[in-house]
Order: structure tokens, then sequence, then C-alpha cells
């Protein structure tokens, strides 16, 4: 087999080293909140059935809250990093100031609404009279660390901007600690019951905030940035997030989509579908570090105008994306008679389980190439076209999705359709970055 020439293979391995040094701590920061929820519900379920289920409601509104506002991470690290490869430090971290204090306003506009509406937010998810009261307590104390969730998504997305992921690895394993710390002690040595679990998870969250804070802080001073806030900015911040913010909606309505027919399918196949759901977003965690790395990289070529060394490290993370892809799917093959069992024992799960694994397992590759694309468009500040495709598949799945159930089909049939939202995912994707239309070069878009 002939071999790449001398040159190419020097781009591919400084590329690699790029895309690993930034991808493995950002998979490491990435996990830090799913774990931040797991510890909580170690904890609480000890303290009885009403409270975990309690905590299982108020942990859904919020991650549901947190997670649609990740365009904060997201159109931050873009901006930031076209600005570090146009040699601009000072500008980049203004930018990032911009995206911080955005945070910080919609964080303090979330709590002034969810803290009145506590009690109804948890009766719309249909409660029971024990589990509510619980719940309420929960949203309404860990709603006053939504400011702090915030903030850490956006001061997140400056630093993978700067082309730092270690920092927010090592901010995440010391806030994963301290509220574990802070748990034990404060539900079990102080006796506060859900709310301690609530209060420690919000100090935690506001001391990762304050490290954060610190770093960028020193950064502005640094390089003399301005640190007060600029209307213009804030706008331009929330301008170019908007997009994402679409993109992120209709993403979560394509989960919510897939478990409310899941449900109709009956107790076997939504059980079944919540275990496959889980896994998928674990794996989805592995590919984003790719996406991430991707966005801090190639924003940074664009704005130091280097449109071939864009193009070719595109080409690289998709060709990692396809390789990850393949490993994690021989890896679901491979160990599913190991992790099926600990997820559940019933045997009809189990059987509905298994084919529709299969499914998620083929389709592993297709997602790789999915989250790298979508990486690099966000990257490159295309987000009105991300939001605009996202939407496009939201219209293609909605109807295939719903029609599983009156077709007479099951699990397996609702992944598959899963599956073609990937598909046409990765076609709107692959279209436009073989168009070269996401390749606009400059300190801003």
């Amino acid at each position: 087999m002939t071999q790449a020439p001398a040159p190419l293979r020097a781009a591919r391995r400084r590329h690699d080293r790029e895309i690993i040094s930034l991808a493995v701590p950002a998979f490491g920061a990435l996990v830090a909140e799913p774990l931040f929820l797991m510890l909580d519900s170690a904890v609480v379920g000890h303290l009885g059935t009403p409270q975990l289920a309690g905590l299982a409601i108020a942990a859904a509104l919020l991650s549901t809250a947190v997670s649609v506002f990740v365009f904060l991470a997201y159109a931050t690290t873009a901006a930031v990093a076209r600005r570090v490869g146009a040699d601009d430090l000072p500008a980049a971290i203004r930018q990032g100031m911009d995206g911080i204090w955005l945070a910080l306003l919609l964080g303090v506009a979330i709590v002034a609404v969810t803290f009145p509406l506590a009690p109804s937010l948890v009766d719309a998810f249909g409660a029971s009279g024990t589990a509510g009261p619980y719940a309420v307590t929960y949203l309404r104390i860990s709603s006053l660390g939504i400011p702090a969730m915030l903030v850490v998504l956006a001061a997140t997305g400056v630093l993978r901007g700067l082309q730092n992921t270690r920092t927010p690895l090592y901010v995440a394993i010391a806030g994963f600690a301290a509220n574990a710390a802070l748990n034990v002690g404060l539900v079990y040595g102080i006796g506060l019951g859900i709310a301690g679990s609530a209060w420690g998870t919000v100090i935690a969250q506001y001391g990762m905030a304050a490290v954060y804070l610190v770093v960028v802080v020193r950064g502005a001073r640094r390089h003399g940035a301005s640190l007060r806030p600029d209307l213009a900015g804030i706008r331009a911040s929330a301008q170019a997030g908007a997009p994402l913010l679409i993109r992120t909606l209709s993403l979560r309505a394509v989960l919510l989509i897939a478990t409310a027919v899941a449900a109709r399918l009956g107790d076997a196949e939504v059980a079944a579908h919540q275990i496959i759901l889980s896994l998928w977003s674990l794996m989805a965690f592995a590919l984003d570090a790719i996406a991430i790395a991707g966005q801090a990289i190639i924003g940074r070529y664009l704005g130091a105008d280097d449109t071939e060394g864009a193009r070719q490290v595109c080409r690289r993370m998709v060709q990692w994306g396809v390789a990850f892809g393949l490993v994690l799917g021989v890896l679901i093959v491979v160990a599913r008679p190991l992790f099926v069992p600990l997820f559940t024992d019933d045997t009809m799960v189990q059987d509905t389980l298994l084919p529709a694994l299969i499914v998620v397992a083929v389709s592993q590759p297709l997602a790789g190439v999915v989250f790298v694309l979508d990486g690099v468009l966000m990257g490159a500040g295309d987000g009105p076209y991300l939001a605009k495709a996202m939407l496009l598949t939201l219209a293609v799945f909605a109807p295939v999705a719903f029609l599983v159930p009156s077709l007479g089909g099951g699990l397996t049939a609702l992944w598959w359709a899963m599956t073609l939202m990937m598909t046409v995912r990765m076609v709107t994707l692959w279209v436009r970055s073989r168009s070269g239309r996401w390749i606009v070069t400059g300190a801003t878009r």
C-alpha cells in the first residue's frame, strides 16, 4: 500500500496531537454534571423512595434547563477561538466576558421564574403526594445554583476557545469531590435530608464558578481586557447563541418524542428504551469530546485565515469520528452480556432491548461523523445553518416515529427511526461541509 507523503503524515500527527490534547480532558469535564446527579441519587436514595422520586423529578427539570443553555459554552468557544487564531487575546477574553455576563443574566432570570413556580412545575410532572414536597424542596434550593451552572458553561467555553480543556477537567474533579463531601455531611452529618443534598450541590457549583472566574479575571488583567459588562457584546453573544438554542431545543424534542413513542409501546419497551438512551448518552459524551476539540481548533484556524488547515483538520476529525464510532459499536456488541444484566434482570426487558441495541451499535460510526461535523460547524460559527438542519431533521423524524406504534413496530423499529434521524443529520452536515460555505475567515464571522 502506498504511504502518504511525508508532509501529509506530519500534518496528520500534528492534528492528532491537537485533537487528543483537547478531547481527552474535555471528556472528563463532560461527565461531571451526570456524576453530580448520580451522586445525589446515591446519597438521597438511602433516605427513602419518596425522596428519591422527588429528586428524580427535580433533576429532570434542572438538567433540561441546563442542557437548553449549553449554547453558552458552544457559541463562546467558537467566538473566543477565532480571536485566538487572529492573535488578539485581549479581544478573545473580552468576548468570553460578554458570554459570562450573558450567562449570569440568564441564570438570574431563570431563578426568578423557577423558585416561585416550583410547585406548579412539579405538579406538571405528575408527582405523587408523597414525592411532590421533596421535589419542590430540591428544585427550589437547587435553582439558586443555576446562575453558577450557566457561568460554568460560559467560562468553560472561554477556556476551550483558549485551547485549554485541562482546567475545566481539574475544576470538574474538584467540584465532584466537594459535592460528595458536602452531600454526605449535610444530609447525614447535620441531618438536613434532601435539602442538604441540594445545598451541597449548590455550594459546589458556586465554588466551581468562582474558580473559573478567578482564572478568567487573571487572564483579563494580564492582557488588559475590560471586565465590565458591555451591552453590545452581550447582545452579540445572545444573537450568536440563538440559532444554537433552536438546534438544541429541536434535538431535545427528538429525544422527548422517542420516549413518548416508547411509552406507547408498553412498559417493557419504555424500560428498555431508557436503558438504551442512557448508554446512547454515555457514548455521546465520548463523541462530543472530539466535537469540542473541533470547535476550538476550527475556530482558531479560521481566525488565523488558514483555510487549508481548517479543511485538513476537518477531514482528520471525521476519520477520528468514524474510527471511534466503530470502536464504540464493537464494544456494545461484545460487552452487552456483561452490562445488560446490571440494568435489569427482567427477561422481557432484556429480550426487547437486545435487538434495538444492535441497531445502536451499527449506527455508531454514523454518529461519529455527525458529532464531529456538528462541532466543526459550531467552531466555524455556522449556527444558523445548524438550526435549519436540525429543524429539518425533526420534521423528518417526528412523523416516522409516531407511525411506529400504528404500524405495529416495536422498540427496534423506533431505534431504526432514531438511526434515520442521525442519517438526515449526517447528510445535512456533510453537504454543508463539502460546500465549503462554512469557511469564513477572520476574527469575527
